[in-house]
């Protein structure tokens, strides 16, 4: 299967609830090579690279996140392929 990367932004209630944590646990599940960090304005940002179908299911967690989020908007756009050992949280 051909890989790919997309940039995400997402926006709401996404600090302070483990919405970064979460997402490093789910890619790192999911099989999901990339970063997660909070960004100074509240929205976390994402960039993930794997089969499109990893990918998509990550997206789709994403739009949920962890129980105590509440996901206001999620932007995504496709990137140029970049290579990562894992999945990580940045700080």
């Amino acid at each position: 299967m051909s890989k790919s990367c997309v940039h995400c932004v997402v926006s709401g209630r996404v600090q302070g609830v483990y919405y970064r944590a979460s997402t490093e646990e789910i890619a790192q599940k999911i099989g999901i090579t990339g970063w997660v960090r909070n960004m100074p304005n509240g929205d976390v940002e994402v960039t993930a690279c794997g089969d499109k179908e990893q990918i998509q299911e990550l997206i789709a967690w994403m739009h949920r996140g962890p129980s105590l989020a509440k996901v206001d908007s999620l932007v995504q756009e496709s990137i140029e392929l970049e290579e990562f050992s894992n999945f990580e949280a940045r700080y």
